[in-house]
């Protein structure tokens, strides 16, 4: 799967989804501007001394992204969709967009894409999740509807790539 990350500004948070992408076969994608340096202290803590095994790819616009990732399904995961992220039937290989801890994904692309925005059901008028909880969240439900596939679940090794 892939998890992208519009503009983050916590490092703990992307460093928690980091280690989360590592540890499920998951590829990271960022897109700037961050809210930190990617050599940050913190950020390198939270995903532990693994950051550097991360398939990380990292991209200036959401249009550089575009043009590097065409052809591809993406899922938008904001506050406002209609669709419930368990409702979704999600393939491997599908991208997953969050966006920054304090305003969301932008409005821009969020009306390029109105069919494919999903939200976590929250109670409450509470503003949204902590980013890295979404992020385990709906990707560990698209890994279940895949069949965890690279996860070891009966205890054996996984084998194989995305």
């Amino acid at each position: 799967m892939n998890i992208v990350l519009h503009q983050p500004e916590i490092p703990h948070n992307t460093g928690a989804i980091g280690r989360t992408c590592l540890m499920t076969g998951s590829r990271l994608h960022l897109i700037r501007p961050y809210g930190f340096f990617l050599d940050e202290k913190s950020l390198k803590r939270s995903g532990l001394d693994y950051w550097h095994k991360i398939d990380l790819h990292e991209y200036d616009t959401f249009s550089d992204f575009q043009k590097n990732n065409s052809q591809k399904r993406f899922f938008f995961i904001e506050t406002s969709g209609e669709k419930i992220y368990s409702d979704v039937e999600f393939e491997i290989g599908d991208y997953l967009f969050f966006g920054s801890e304090t305003v969301g994904l932008p409005k821009e692309i969020l009306e390029e894409f109105p069919q494919q925005i999903i939200r976590i059901p929250m109670t409450g008028d509470e503003r949204s999740l902590n980013l890295s909880v979404a992020v385990g969240i709906v990707l560990y439900e698209a890994l279940r509807q895949t069949g965890f596939k690279l996860l070891r679940v009966d205890g054996t090794k996984p084998v194989g790539n995305y």
